[in-house]
């Protein structure tokens, strides 16, 4: 009988996992391809992730102010210590994280794009080691080359390479290592009450908001000013396409952060990462004209570095003694 009820409640953790993971898939995706589209025409990035961040935001607090008035339970709020101290650092990764995963798709093909951004696993794997999350061990090490191996051997003499968009996302992988690992530590200190996908994005986008508006007051403040599209138009209906594709885009970015959050809540910053590598399947054949068709390398670049995913993830798939949770391990 005790079998039988660990066998249940482990195939509903696999189960809740996978739902998770593809509710993740969807958003980011989906988004993807949609921010790609959308900077072929839009050619302000860091204002369409701030206008992103403000539709989190009011739909965060919206959906906060629902679930109070039917609970009639008070939400979590910060106090300005805990917020500053514990909430800032994690917001200024995430902002630059996906500041310059955007501005990337100036210069880069949605392909190019996904496979170099998978690589943020391995800067996971070497913050976990600096914020003492995981113990350096030979087996460790593999699994960094075999990620670092399947990147370069993807971006050689890759078609339509661009190295300024690759710096970009490059940097954006590096950037986004801390911002799982903070993430995933902010998640799981229980005395702040962030457990809720909802709470964290709500406390996180203000601060996110603010540390993105330098960029693009230095590189694109004065050419926004001066565009049509936006602040100096001429076609009322133009604007108001405009603005609904960035809406809509922002919709995509809330549920995609929402998907984001419970499933590192739910499981771990790696698991993420993880799914993100086998996300890269469904990118390699795109439809027409959004990237090259794979090349040789490329093929080989992407199996190098699910190798090295599918060995960290048979390292963490047991936990080391019985008081370790699967799933609670970075």
């Amino acid at each position: 009988m005790g079998r039988w009820a660990l066998d249940v409640a482990f195939v509903w953790r696999a189960v809740l996992t996978l739902g998770l993971v593809l509710l993740y898939y969807c958003f980011s995706i989906g988004i993807t391809f949609y921010n790609k589209w959308l900077t072929k025409s839009f050619h302000f990035p860091l204002f369409m992730t701030m206008l992103h961040l403000a539709v989190i935001f009011l739909f965060s607090a919206l959906s906060r102010a629902l679930v109070q008035c039917s609970s009639h339970r008070a939400r979590v709020v910060l106090s300005w210590t805990d917020y500053l101290r514990r909430v800032a650092p994690t917001a200024l990764a995430t902002a630059l994280d996906v500041g310059l995963s955007n501005w990337s798709f100036l210069y880069i093909t949605v392909s190019l794009y996904t496979m170099t951004k998978s690589s943020a696993v391995l800067f996971i794997l070497i913050f976990s080691l600096i914020f003492k999350l995981e113990e350096l061990r030979a087996a460790l090490v593999l699994v960094v080359l075999l990620i670092a191996g399947g990147l370069f051997m993807f971006t050689y003499k890759s078609t339509q390479f661009n190295m300024e968009g690759f710096a970009l996302v490059l940097g954006a992988s590096f950037i986004g290592g801390i911002r799982w690992t903070l993430t995933q530590i902010l998640l799981q200190k229980a005395d702040l009450g962030l457990q809720n996908p909802i709470d964290t994005m709500f406390h996180l986008q203000p601060l996110m908001f603010l540390g993105l508006f330098p960029l693009f007051a230095i590189f694109e403040g004065l050419h926004l000013s001066t565009s049509e599209k936006i602040f100096r138009f001429q076609d009322t209906g133009l604007l108001l396409r405009v603005l609904g594709s960035l809406f809509l885009g922002g919709i995509l970015a809330f549920g995609l952060g929402f998907s984001e959050f419970l499933l590192v809540s739910r499981t771990s910053s790696l698991t993420l990462s993880i799914a993100g590598i086998f996300k890269v399947m469904a990118t390699l054949n795109p439809p027409r004209g959004w990237a090259p068709a794979p090349t040789w390398s490329c093929c080989s670049g992407a199996a190098s570095q699910r190798k090295g995913i599918m060995r960290r993830r048979r390292r963490t798939s047991w936990p080391r003694d019985s008081s370790d949770q699967p799933g609670e391990q970075l």
